[in-house]
């Protein structure tokens, strides 16, 4: 009987070497530090980025598994980092999940239509955010 509580530890112990890699872009010190907290949380290595340029050069550095990105920012906003990064053969398949403070259907249409996979409305709960890691988050090959 003690053989599988000490699997059961190891398999607990290695969860948050299982994590994605996470890149949260927003212009929000709040948000990025809530984001990070949260996927930590949830055992994941968390990238942050403050606005669209950042994150490009993050993506490249890091090459996230998932990317949560804020649609208004200054100098790139969302739309448009999001369709760069989607532009890219290395980066296209991963997943972008534009984030806002507005629920309008014109902003969820206008992710789709760059590339985005989900849209989330801040403030998001930290549920929120490690189930939509769990939904799009790829399976290493």
């Amino acid at each position: 009987m003690e053989l599988p509580a000490e699997s059961e530890a190891a398999g607990a112990a290695a969860a948050p070497a299982a994590g994605a890699r996470v890149l949260v872009v927003d212009d929000s010190n709040t948000i990025r530090r809530s984001a990070e907290i949260f996927l930590r949380q949830g055992g994941h290595q968390v990238v942050l980025a403050e606005d669209g340029f950042d994150a490009l050069s993050k993506v490249n550095d890091h090459a996230p598994e998932l990317i949560f990105c804020d649609i208004l920012m200054p100098r790139l906003d969302g739309y448009q980092t999001c369709a760069i990064i989607k532009r890219n053969p290395r980066f296209a398949h991963v997943p972008v999940i534009m984030l806002s403070s507005k629920d309008g259907l014109f902003d969820k249409a206008r992710g789709r239509m760059v590339g985005s996979e989900d849209y989330l409305t801040k403030p998001f709960t930290k549920e929120q955010l490690l189930k939509a890691v769990e939904a799009f988050r790829r399976q290493p090959t």
